[in-house]
């Protein structure tokens, strides 16, 4: 493929996913303001294309236009990707980047039908999260820096790529955890912070209440997965710098997603930190993935250099 062509669809992908990441945020907003059956039918909207846009109507039709455009763009994407793309896992994950939007796009169908169903709402929103990441992996390994992993020097280091891989991981548990408080309202179901009902640990006695605090918890894990991670790669002489620019990214994210948590909580659920919370958990899911991606090809280089070392005769 001409390195102009490849370029471009590397950033048709970044489009992609960026569009993508404003979609998330509209989907916060639906479901921050109770939007998400102001509109009652699907997929049109009032038996229209384009219904009077006031109230709850404005977030949830718009949520959907929005949908409809990533959706267009993930097509053109993945064609382009099948059609083009010389590398059979990167054709593989442009095709499953269209089998989820798709799926996606039933699955918020049906929460509409079915009344917000509490299996689907929570599955919508992690399919969601989980689109976004083939949209960031899309867009990195598309890049012009992404190419066949060279040799280099062979150094010993901390596992970086098992341990980002964890973090993200551990984000993405998270995300599903505040995609269930979400969507139970469990989000006042311990009405302070950071204590919980003045205590360290609450009096567990209904499933919110447990669910609620299940959800600190989890925050306190990515605490410390993300706090050693990003330790961890600063201190390795094997990181590639590439790692470390998104590593002060990860911090960055961190305290401000702690941040919005509490105010969730001191504003007793207010539409802006809310929904900021959400969108940020997802910069840092995708910070996270954007680590582990770069430090395994970084481990993939080394293993390179090792080979070679053991190939070539002393």
């Amino acid at each position: 493929m001409a390195p102009s062509a490849s370029i471009a669809r590397h950033r048709f992908a970044v489009l992609t996913a960026a569009a993508t990441y404003v979609l998330l945020f509209l989907g916060g907003l639906v479901t921050s303001t109770g939007s998400a059956l102001a509109v009652p039918d699907w997929p049109l909207s009032f038996g229209q294309v384009f219904p009077t846009m006031t109230g709850g109507v404005l977030f949830e039709h718009g949520h959907r236009l929005a949908a409809s455009a990533v959706g267009l763009l993930t097509l053109v994407l993945s064609v382009w990707t099948v059609g083009r793309e010389q590398r059979p896992g990167v054709r593989v994950l442009g095709i499953a980047m269209l089998v989820a939007v798709i799926l996606q796009g039933v699955l918020g169908g049906v929460t509409v039908l079915y009344k917000l169903p509490l299996a689907v709402s929570v599955t919508h929103a992690c399919l969601a999260q989980t689109f976004f990441c083939l949209a960031v992996t899309m867009a990195v390994v598309t890049g012009p820096a992404w190419g066949p992993p060279r040799a280099r020097p062979l150094e010993l280091g901390a596992p970086l790529p098992a341990l980002a891989a964890c973090a993200t991981a551990a984000v993405f548990g998270q995300l599903v955890l505040g995609a269930l408080v979400r969507h139970t309202g469990a989000g006042l179901a311990i009405p302070d912070f950071p204590l919980a009902f003045g205590r360290l640990v609450p009096p567990l006695e209904t499933p919110l209440i447990a669910l609620q605090f299940a959800h600190r918890v989890g925050a306190a894990i990515v605490t410390v997965l993300s706090v050693t991670l990003v330790t961890a790669i600063f201190r390795s002489d094997a990181a590639d710098r590439r790692a470390r620019r998104p590593a002060v990214l990860v911090l960055a994210l961190l305290v401000t997603q702690i941040a919005l948590g509490a105010s969730i909580i001191w504003s007793h659920r207010a539409v802006v930190p809310t929904t900021t919370h959400l969108v940020v958990g997802a910069a840092l899911l995708a910070t996270c993935l954007v680590v582990t991606l770069r430090t395994g090809r970084a481990a993939v280089a080394r293993a390179v250099t090792h080979d070679l070392r053991h190939a070539v005769p002393a």
